[in-house]
Order: structure tokens, then sequence, then C-alpha cells
């Protein structure tokens, strides 16, 4: 085991005031362009109704977008009087389940639209008088940087139920980019010793992401990209799906009650060949694109099929993060700098994952592609709180969810905003689910010598 002062977290830089305000100003504004661009494309009959009993229908997530702002930022920021209490239960996510939500009794397409604009008015008024310090909620701009994270989290879910629906493509984006580079080694292995995870110093990072903790991780192996179409296509046809020694017991009797036999959306021709649906384009498997839509226990199938096993978080995360040349966390793979175009596949410029190796700028330390970005990664771990963890600004956002029936994702997709990804930022999902964008890559343990 290597030892060093691999505890010392990143600190980043302080912004002035005015930057602070511009810089949530363009987080909350992108976030609304996206709502709308979700939103606006389809008629109000695609609006109201379910694409999907997993799914809300569009029309709710855009209220309830507002509600939340309403309620954090008119509201507790703000000190102003509300501008709809009577609807906070309608859009209260805990008290309505997704299948419930058509039957209630929504704002219309119109109604939610002059909602969410009354709102944000009042907002951008806020924003400017805010001082960004003091209590906890507003130092940093933390309420309004949660917001912007809530909204773009939501429009992820949309860009989901858009996936779910039927009839004709109504979104558009560029082709994802082609591989720039051959991706060698296959794997890499990560040295075992402690680094940071988790944060205590990022201004905007979310409860569930912190306090920053020192993790012990043993030396294991990572595959060096996600597991890809072409890959996944040879598991199938050695009988991964017909192979009960592949699949967990649980995995197995959730396969076999599914019916599962392929990713959601692939579809096999006559002669043999795949085709993935995509938004409503139907276009045959790219075979270098990481997997994605399959669920925790697909993935888990394919790893014991490859000799393999999903990764942890901490080794997910110290492959993300840790680099041994300075033995410090950083905050994504490549550094502190922000996400840009060149770094990961995010922000929904495209509607599909990447080819593996498009993203050399984005390689972690270790060599490790494509971390950030493309797809959502499943890890083995349960969805838990770190040592010393505080809710924080309530309870519902992760504390509640502590413990069940969840396994945590990492990585963003391509659906997923550059303010709701970092390295340290945690998603989690039920393990049957595969309507997110979620893919997976492999590990392997690996013997230390003495």
């Amino acid at each position: 085991m290597t030892a060093g002062p691999s505890t010392r977290p990143t600190a980043p830089e302080t912004p002035t005031p005015e930057a602070l305000r511009a810089q949530l100003a363009t987080v909350l504004a992108r976030a609304r362009a996206r709502s709308a661009a979700l939103t606006d494309c389809v008629d109000e009959s695609e609006l109201i109704a379910q694409h999907s009993p997993l799914m809300s229908p569009l029309v709710w997530d855009l209220a309830h977008i507002g509600n939340q702002e309403e309620l954090w930022l008119v509201r507790d920021v703000g000190g102003r009087e509300p501008v709809r209490r009577d609807i906070d239960e309608i859009y209260d996510a805990f008290k309505h389940a997704r299948a419930d939500r058509p039957a209630l009794p929504l704002l219309n397409p119109a109604e939610a639209r002059g909602y969410v604009a009354e709102v944000r008015d009042k907002v951008w008024d806020i924003l400017d008088r805010s001082p960004l310090a003091g209590r906890p909620v507003e130092r940093d701009g933390f309420a309004f940087a949660m917001i912007a994270q809530h909204e773009q989290q939501h429009d992820e879910t949309m860009l989901a139920t858009h996936q779910l629906r039927s009839g004709p493509a109504v979104l558009r984006a560029v082709p994802a980019p082609d591989p720039v580079r051959a991706v060698t080694p296959d794997e890499v292995v990560i040295p075992g010793g402690e680094f940071t995870m988790g944060t205590s110093t990022d201004p905007w990072a979310l409860d569930n992401e912190r306090p920053a903790h020192a993790v012990n991780v043993a030396t294991f192996a990572l595959d060096v990209a996600p597991v890809t179409n072409g890959q996944y296509r040879e598991f199938i046809a050695d009988g991964g799906y017909e192979r009960a020694e592949l699949w967990s017991e649980r995995g197995w009797a959730h396969r076999r009650s599914a019916g599962l036999t392929a990713p959601q959306f692939w579809e096999r021709d006559a002669a043999g060949d795949w085709w993935r649906r995509s938004f409503g384009t139907l276009a045959p498997l790219n075979p270098n694109q990481p997997v994605v839509h399959v669920c925790y226990f697909e993935a888990q199938a394919y790893a014991r099929w490859a000799g393999k096993r999903l990764p942890t978080e901490s080794e997910w995360e110290k492959a993300a993060r840790w680099d041994p040349a300075t033995w410090r966390s950083r905050r994504y793979p490549w550094g502190d700098e922000e996400p840009g175009s060149g770094h990961a596949n995010l922000g929904q410029r495209h509607l599909e994952p990447a080819g593996v190796g498009a993203y050399p700028r984005g390689r972690s330390p270790h060599g490790v592609d494509q971390l950030i970005g493309d797809v959502w990664e499943w890890t083995s771990s349960d969805f838990l709180p770190y040592p010393g963890f505080a809710a924080f600004p309530y309870r519902e956002y992760s504390e509640v969810f502590h413990g069940g029936d969840y396994k945590v994702l990492r990585g963003g997709s391509f659906g997923t905003d550059p303010v709701a990804c970092r390295g340290t930022f945690r998603n989690w999902d039920h393990p049957v689910r595969r309507q997110i964008f979620a893919g997976f890559r492999c590990a392997r343990d690996v013997q230390e010598s003495a």
C-alpha cells in the first residue's frame, strides 16, 4: 500500500460577488432555456399525456420546477409572499407517485408557463439583492445553484420522457463525435492507498457529496472505457440472457419476470442485425458507443460474463479524481477546470453517447476515458451517507433515500448539464431501472505484491 498526503482537498477559488452573481444568472438561464426547448417542441396533448407510468407528464415537471424555485428562492431567500401556495401539495414529489400525477388538477400548459415565468421574474430581482452570504443556504449562492441543479435534473428526466414517447422525432442535435484515437490498453491498474472522497469545499456540492473524508482503496483494475454496444452484443450472442449462472438470484428473477433479452430500445431485424431506437429515430446499432439503457442487474451479469465485477463508488471516484502526481483529489478527471465541449459529452449537445476515445482531453491521470458524461455508470455500492453526513437544506433531497433499494450511479450522461455533474456527484436509482441514461464499466481485483 502506498501512502502520502492524499487527504489534502481541492479548494476552489472564491469569485467576486459580481462574478458569482453573473455565474448564477448564467446557470439559471441555461436551465430555463432547456426546459422551454423540451416542452415547446410538442403540442398540448403531448405535454399533458403520461408517456410511461414511470414518468410524470411533461407539464407536471415544468410546474414542479417553478414550485421548487418559488419555495426556496421567492419565499425562503427572498422572503416574498407566495405566488401560488394553493399548488404546493400538487407539486410535492413525495405526496403523489408519478403514476398518479395525471389525475391531479394540474396547471395546464399555458398556466404552467405563466407560473414559471412569474416566479423567475421575481427571482431575478432577488438575485440582484441577495448578499450571497450570511445564512448557509444563501452563502456562495448555494440556494440559486441548488435550484439550477434541480431544474437540470428534471430536464434530464424530461429528456428520458422524450425517449419513452412514441411518435415522430421532435428533438434535434448534431451527432456525437466519433473516436479520435484507439482506447488502449483495455484496462488500467489503480494503485491502492488512501485518497480524499467527497468534498467539504465545493460551494455548490449537495449534501450527499459531503463531507470530504479519507478512504483507503485496495489496488484494482478498471476498464479504460465504458462497455460498448459491440461488446454487449457479444454478451447477448454468447447466451448472456439465458445463462442463470451469470446473474444474481434477484437479477435472474427480474430478468425472467420482465422478459429482458437486450438493452431497452434495441430491436433485431429479420437478418439478425441490431438497431437502436433513440428519440423517435431507428438507426443501426453503433458498436463504438457506450451501451445505454441497461439496468444494474444487466450490468452485473455482463461483468460476471467478462470475468470481472462492477466497481465500487469509492473505486470509481478514486479513478476519476485522484492525481498521483500531486497526491490530491481533483474536481474532474482532467483537473479543476469547468467542463468544456472538448472534455466530455454533457449538456444535451448530442442526443447519444459519443464513441469511446472521443474525448482524450477528458482522460484521468491514470489514463481512464469518459468518466464524465456519455452514460451514468452503475456501481456496486448502495446509496448510503458518508461519515459525518448532515442533511442540508432539507431531508428529502437525499437522507430519506439512504438505506433504501438504490444503487449509486456516477459520472453523468449526455443529458446531464455541467452544473449538475462533477467528480463527487452521486446519483442513485432502483437496480431495475432502464429508462435512465445508464451504462457501466467493469473492474476487477488485483493482487498486490508483497
